[in-house]
């Protein structure tokens, strides 16, 4: 997925120079050894970039506004090999706006017992020096992401590696604009929200159109590029005619090919990275999009049901997050439908009228083409599928009125008991973390939504980091949760976000 931007991160050292010169050739020289070595280790999804040591207020300020001007970079990392003294970093942290990782860890993994002397430990003093600099970071308040452990350890770099996908969550949603076709579904509210305040927090923009201006895109497509992308999905997709005549079969399929081309056009041509429909308001398009909602949001779009705008944006920003991820599972929206309350398989089967994300499939994927009572409309084309067994978490960003609340779950993805051969749409089932019981009641509690955002490839504590980094809070439903703690929990962040 392109973002427009080669990532990089920066790698700051702090130091200062009551050691002497030596002491500071060493510093640097250990600095760059780690920075080499993380750029071969094949973990980091980016690279980390050397930067010359920090021991002034004058090089620390200039280097953090370097930072802030280059659309590089996605990040600074620091690191305090010596004892720093942090009144020289106050003022390039209070100009610094990107996302922040403290790595405390030192050059050498054991104490030389042997050797060592006092030259050694003025040198080597980063759990002296780490939380110096760990002291003024809270005092000033900022968000920073604390990494502890030896920087070889490849435990230590796949949490580094975690909290650059989170950076860039953070970089690039500021860079999120959302379609919006018609409006919300009439009398729901879990799917309003205030816009102006998300662009506030977030960085996203949300605009509206009438469904007849992107209507217009899917009408000039001429049929050559229709019938070029229709033999794309003959080719890559089973056909499941069940019955119905082919070629009648096929003119339902062209409908949704001219229905991604045109989409797509539009939304590139406006600059928009998320879409949402509304079966309610589909003016002069013959059918609810649903095979090329499906094939868009595979190629990293976003999307909500119903005009939920929260929800397209948040899938858009988790698809760039996990954008590379080796082996990826997928990422798509999801919405709770309906449950499986047998004692021992208990369970929520997830799906949409047709726009599940083929992103998390398995197995083969078919086209079927079937009645919809909704937007009273053809029968749409739709990809139909099971999804992946494994851990994922299912996110929902709902607005409180006075402000923003993220509810991730963690939720292990299983495989049904039985075929499904009446229900035409892509569908995962899955098990809330601890049980169904007290998962259900607790998303219910925060007053998370029927729609999510879910990822096999991403982590709670990814999506956490990136709320506590746009100021909001953040509630997890895990293995850990109790209904008490919960309730307790959300006690306490109504008063500690109270504004």
């Amino acid at each position: 997925m392109k973002t427009g931007k080669n990532y990089k991160f920066w790698f700051c050292t702090g130091s200062q120079d009551l050691y002497g010169d030596e002491c500071l050739r060493n510093v640097a020289e250990h600095s760059r050894i780690i920075v080499e070595e993380l750029n071969k280790s094949g973990v980091l999804p980016f690279e980390v970039v050397w930067k010359p040591t920090l021991i002034t207020n004058e090089l620390i300020r200039k280097t953090f506004n370097e930072a802030n001007a280059d659309e590089e970079c996605a990040g600074i990392i620091t690191w305090m090999h010596t004892f720093s003294p942090a009144k020289s970093w106050i003022l390039g942290l209070k100009e610094y706006r990107k996302p922040l990782c403290h790595l405390h860890t030192q050059f050498n993994e054991e104490i030389p017992y042997d050797t060592i002397d006092m030259d050694f430990m003025n040198e080597n003093q980063s759990a002296h020096g780490g939380r110096e600099y760990g002291h003024i970071v809270t005092r000033m308040g900022i968000e920073r992401k604390v990494i502890v452990g030896h920087w070889a350890s490849k435990k230590v770099q796949e949490r580094l590696a975690s909290w650059m996908r989170t950076a860039i969550g953070i970089m690039e949603s500021s860079h999120i604009r959302v379609c919006r076709v018609a409006d919300n579904m009439r009398n729901v509210a879990v799917t309003e929200g205030d816009k102006v305040e998300a662009q506030i927090k977030f960085g996203w923009e949300i605009d509206a159109y009438p469904v007849n201006e992107i209507a217009e895109y899917v009408q000039d497509v001429k049929k050559g590029d229709i019938d070029v992308l229709v033999e794309e999905y003959y080719n890559k997709y089973e056909i499941l005619l069940e019955g119905r005549d082919p070629e009648e079969f096929k003119r339902h399929v062209a409908v949704q090919a001219g229905i991604e081309i045109g989409f797509e056009r539009f939304l590139e041509e406006k600059n928009y990275q998320a879409i949402v429909t509304h079966f309610g308001d589909l003016g002069s398009l013959k059918q609810l999009p649903g095979l090329a909602i499906q094939r868009l949001m595979e190629k990293g779009y976003g999307f909500g049901g119903e005009g939920d705008w929260k929800t397209a944006a948040m899938v858009r920003l988790m698809k760039i997050m996990a954008a590379g991820i080796k082996d990826a599972k997928g990422t798509s929206f999801m919405e709770d439908y309906t449950y499986n309350l047998i004692p021992g398989k208990e369970g929520i089967l997830q799906a949409h009228m047709l726009e599940v994300c083929p992103s998390v499939s398995e197995g083969k994927i078919g086209i079927k083409v079937c009645p919809l009572s909704m937007g009273d409309r053809e029968d749409p084309a739709r990809l139909v599928f099971t999804s992946k067994e494994g851990p994922a978490i299912a996110t929902s960003l709902i607005d409180l009125g006075d402000r923003f609340r993220l509810i991730i779950n963690d939720v292990e993805c299983k495989k049904v008991e039985k075929p499904m051969p009446k229900l035409p749409v892509g569908t995962a089932f899955w098990t809330p973390k601890p049980d169904l019981a007290t998962g259900a009641e607790a998303w219910i509690l925060a007053g998370g939504a029927h729609h999510t955002a879910f990822s096999y490839d991403l982590t709670a504590e990814q999506m956490g980091d990136w709320a506590n980094a746009m100021g909001i809070e953040a509630v997890y439903i895990d293995k850990d949760t109790t209904i008490r703690n919960f309730k307790n929990e959300l006690r306490w962040n109504a008063l500690a976000y109270r504004k």
